[in-house]
Order: structure tokens, then sequence, then C-alpha cells
């Protein structure tokens, strides 16, 4: 069975793949068209445009990923194969509501299916996945485990070709053995020790950086009035699917929504009323732990 490495640009799966032996590492990226967010490098962007074979035009997670995934590759010596699912704007845009902590999608169109296709075309067999949770994330692992299926493995239900009648034919499909190395290890590995591993290495993760997406919904709304202020152009993308699918259902609906409780990411708040908060002393990046970045969601 071969070894695959799931790489998020996070410290911790980063880790995993500079420290463990794998086959195989794979990089799912958000991208997005909106000219707004364009990544600004242009030989940069062409690079990535070659990795993800269509072209690139930005991503809604920090841009100082794209560095990390690049130097990670170059500090490590192996290939990391990117992949990409449609833009985040295709995905919202369809009909339903908007990512949200009860309806998760962006994860699964985003991360999971481009992982899935990639598996699907290069292996279409059972790998094990090497999984980034660390020694004290046991409660996350014994939950994983609680999914696998009778034969120990981690099934997902997906469409890869179509009946006579052009519908999508799903299918079941078994395809990974989770693994968790650093809880595993005969001395597990703790946050602590990933920490100060990168410090003296040539993959400059920067001091504020968060890997997912920058206006996750996931994250603490303080962390998000942080990022507002850091990633204007990222935060307005996120504001802005608010407007259009509030926009969208009240047309379709023939009625007001109601304080934007079917077009907004978060519950009780739109990503404009964070942006507008007055807030009595300055936040730090260094204020929030993983599960406030939305580490947790992910």
């Amino acid at each position: 069975m071969k070894r695959v490495v799931s790489v998020s640009g996070g410290k911790t799966s980063s880790y995993i793949f500079a420290n463990y032996p794998s086959d195989h590492a794979v990089f799912s990226l958000v991208t997005t068209d909106d000219k707004e967010c364009l990544y600004p490098d242009k030989k940069i962007r062409k690079i990535v445009s070659d990795k993800i074979g269509k072209e690139f035009i930005g991503t809604l997670e920090m841009d100082i990923i794209i560095k990390v995934m690049l130097d990670l590759e170059q500090f490590v010596g192996k290939k990391i194969d990117w992949v990409c699912g449609d833009t985040f704007e295709n995905i919202v845009s369809k009909p339903g509501v908007l990512p949200n902590v009860k309806t998760r999608y962006c994860t699964t169109e985003l991360k999971l299916k481009p992982i899935f296709q990639w598996w699907y075309k290069k292996f279409n067999d059972p790998v094990e996945m090497a999984i980034g949770y660390r020694a004290n994330e046991q409660r996350r692992a014994k939950k994983m485990i609680e999914r696998l299926n009778k034969n120990g493995l981690l099934e997902i239900k997906e469409t890869v070709s179509k009946h006579k009648n052009g519908r999508n034919k799903w299918q079941i499909f078994e395809w990974q053995k989770p693994i968790f190395p650093l809880i595993d290890a005969k001395k597990p590995i703790f946050k602590d020790q990933i920490e100060a591993y990168w410090k003296d290495k040539p993959v400059n993760f920067g001091k504020e950086y968060h890997n997912n997406c920058v206006g996750c919904f996931h994250r603490n709304p303080l962390l998000l009035k942080k990022m507002w202020e850091t990633h204007t152009n990222k935060m307005n993308w996120f504001s802005k699917q608010e407007k259009i699918k509030k926009r969208k259902i009240e047309k379709t609906q023939n009625r007001k929504v109601s304080k934007y409780v079917y077009a907004q990411w978060k519950r009780d708040m739109t990503y404009e009323e964070i942006k507008n908060w007055k807030l009595q002393q300055q936040i730090s990046f260094d204020d929030f732990s993983d599960c406030d970045s939305g580490f947790c969601g992910l």
C-alpha cells in the first residue's frame, strides 16, 4: 500500500512531509478568479499555473502559502503534486446557502474532491494517508478511526462516470487508511516541538501565518477582524459573496432574507459587520490558537 502525505501548507503536515517516509505528497490549493486577489508575482503565477494545470489568478488562502509550498519542495527535495478544484466563487454561486458550520461543503469541494480525483487517476487503490494530528489530538484521531469501515478504510461517495440517461453515476470508494505518525511515534510529537523544528529551516511561514482560507467561518470573529486589517482584498471577497447570495435568494424566493440567515458565513453576524467593529485594543495573530484560526474546522 502506497503512503501519501496530504500537505495543507501548515507547519504540522509540512513536518510530517519533511520527517517521515512517504511515496507521494499532495497539496490542494483554494483558487479564485477575482482579479482583486491577484497573486502579485507574475513569474510565480506561471509556476503555479503549470503545477495545477490551469491559469492561476489568486488564492483565498494567505498568499504566503504559495511560497511556503515552493520552499518546502526545495527543502525536502521531493515533489508535491498540486491540485485544485473549481474556483471558490463558482462553488458558492450554485443554488443553496453559503458554506457554514452546519453545511461545510467548501471543505469537500475545495480540498477533498480534488485530492480524491488525484487519487483516482493515480492509484484507484487504497493508500495509507498520513494525517497531521499531534500528540494532544488523540480525540480527533479516535473520531476518524470510528468512521472506518469493516476493512479499516475510509470511504468516499463520488461520481466518476454517468448513466446512459446522462445522470451522474455515484459510487462508494474505499480510498484511505489513515495513519497518525505524530501520535504513534515512540516519542509522540507536540506543537512546541514542531515550532522549534521550523525555526532554523529555510521554509518561511512568517510570523502571522495561518493556513486555510483567510475568511474561514470557523475562525474567531476577532481573528476575522484582524484579517480585515491585513488581507482586506480577500475579506472583501467573502463579504461580497454574502451580498450576492442574499440578492439571489431574495430574488428567487420573492421575499426579504431576515438578517441574511441563509446568505452569510456566520449565523449571528455578517462579515461587513465584523469589518465595522470598533475594538478597544489592538489584537495580534499571536493572540489566537489553532482552533481560533479555523484549524479545527478542517
